[in-house]
């Protein structure tokens, strides 16, 4: 059974709830398993041995998402390889690869969860009333402690990118 969390998401004006616990940072990073645009599986030990931003968005397909996975694929232009970057939501793994080609988002990686929602249920994403991922920011050790978490109380509002991203460079060497 998964944990009901007291806080609540603002998904266009309605309230959802949210599924999983509520991470924060000094948490372990918990396992998931996504699906790439090539359909095939990525697990959080791919991204092991370097820190990792991990945005979370509702659909690629709506304004606000769309910002924050560009505002991330092109800071994640000017980091390089020494950080991974992934966005997370549970659109298909083809609508996804659709986007990212009519956006040129080439920089991050962009994993869906529409299988089982592992990602969503183990990170608290995961919106009960519609199966998609609320809005949040993960940046993540490279050993894949929590080091810093932000949930987005609503669809409609972005996150804040420069504490994300001064998380990020704070664990770069």
């Amino acid at each position: 059974m998964a944990i009901e969390r007291a806080e609540a998401f603002d998904l266009l004006g309605t309230m959802v709830t949210l599924l999983g616990p509520a991470l924060k940072p000094g948490d372990q990073a918990p396992a998931f398993a996504l699906v790439s645009n090539d359909l095939s599986p990525v697990t959080l030990e791919r991204f092991r041995g370097k820190p990792l931003l991990i945005s979370v968005v509702p659909s690629l397909d709506t304004g606000v998402c769309a910002i924050q996975t560009n505002t991330f694929d092109k800071e994640a232009a000017t980091i390089g390889d020494q950080a991974s970057f992934m966005t997370v939501s549970a659109d298909l793994p083809f609508a996804q690869k659709r986007w990212c080609g009519a956006n040129n988002a080439i920089n991050g990686q962009t994993l869906s969860d529409y299988f089982d929602m592992s990602f969503g249920l183990a990170y608290g994403t995961y919106i009960k009333e519609v199966r998609l991922e609320s809005r949040a920011v993960f940046v993540l050790d490279g050993a894949g402690i929590i080091r810093y978490v932000e949930y987005v109380p609503g669809a409609r509002q972005e996150p804040n990118y420069g504490e994300a991203l001064a998380a990020l460079r704070g664990l770069l060497s």
